[in-house]
């Protein structure tokens, strides 16, 4: 789904510097509990999350929910009872917003129904007679292991790129996507500054004096990572709740293009937690620590150089 591109987020000018900066972005994540089975009724918590959002004093431009946050995660056979399509979920909460929300935007995670099949998809669109869909990712990395079972389930979306959106640029990721470094990568190659990642991440595992549960350490392992190494902000969207006898612990996040932590959801309830980024901070970051200009330069000729590539290599030296 191919949208035009726009100029990223809004400029003004410093006073007497001659030069532009864009403001500051407000972003509402929205760590949530969807009713399992009941998509009437979590539309209408989704849609009550965006109104109060709209309606806030700091009103934030951009709203994420998590991965499957319109069903809850663990449906296995029933995806294709539950699953809807992109265009109807984007009239569904057009219809309970209201105009108040008009011109907000949404990242959401839902399991998607197309002609090619089910998939575990996030939308991204802004809301109001003058919004659309902008942009829709279908989760690449199939998590099928230990309680997981999803390529039994849906089908792999075929790759990872970057949008423009009225905030910015900005790429999405769904929960395993985020534990593939090559994802934060192709991401950040193809222009975002910002990445969502929407996640249902069951607890599990201790973390010996972290005082949260074990996922949730390597989540925050993984999101800084990826934030520092590609000089981007990295927000997390965390599912909360129970399925099954499965607790989703929650804990979403945020992190600067430094790789620092701003903020953490709490655990085992629902919140909706404020953060502002300064997106021109993804520009001072990379000057500062260039991880990300080596990348740009030396990705084609490692792309090239590697391993199944066809291309015929000369032998490294001393061979």
């Amino acid at each position: 789904m191919r949208t035009e591109r726009r100029r990223p987020g809004p400029l003004t000018a410093a006073r007497g510097s001659g030069t532009f900066t864009r403001m500051p972005l407000d972003i509402a994540i929205a760590q949530f509990r969807p009713s399992k089975g009941d998509l009437d009724a979590t539309l209408d918590g989704c849609a009550g999350i965006i109104r109060r959002a709209a309606g806030a004093e700091r009103r934030p431009r951009l709203v994420v929910f998590p991965e499957t946050a319109l069903t809850g995660y663990f449906l296995e056979g029933g995806v294709r009872e539950q699953a809807i399509a992109a265009p109807e979920l984007f009239e569904a909460l057009n219809a309970r917003v209201g105009e108040d929300a008009d011109g907000l935007d949404v990242a959401i995670g839902f399991y998607e129904r197309d002609a090619a099949g089910i998939y575990n998809s996030a939308l991204y669109a802004t809301l109001g007679p003058g919004g659309g869909i902008l942009h829709v990712h279908r989760k690449v990395f199939l998590a099928t292991y230990g309680v997981f079972q999803e390529e039994r389930f849906v089908e792999a979306g075929a790759g990872i790129r970057a949008f423009d959106a009225p905030p910015g640029r900005i790429a999405l990721l769904i929960c395993e996507d985020g534990f593939h470094s090559v994802s934060g990568t192709l991401a950040a190659l193809d222009g975002a500054s910002i990445i969502l990642i929407l996640s249902a991440s069951p607890a599990r595992g201790a973390a010996p004096g972290a005082g949260v549960p074990g996922n949730l350490v390597r989540w925050d392992a993984l999101a800084s990572g990826i934030a520092a190494e590609h000089g981007v902000f990295v927000i997390v969207s965390q599912l909360v709740g129970f399925e099954g006898g499965k607790g989703f612990a929650g804990g979403s996040a945020a992190y600067d293009p430094h790789g620092h932590r701003l903020l953490a959801g709490p655990l085992w309830e629902e919140a909706v937690l404020p953060v502002r980024v300064d997106l021109d901070e993804a520009a001072r970051a990379r000057t500062e620590e260039p991880l990300f200009s080596d990348l740009e330069r030396s990705w084609t000729r490692l792309l090239v150089n590697s391993p199944g590539s066809g291309v015929r290599r000369p032998a490294p030296d001393g061979e």
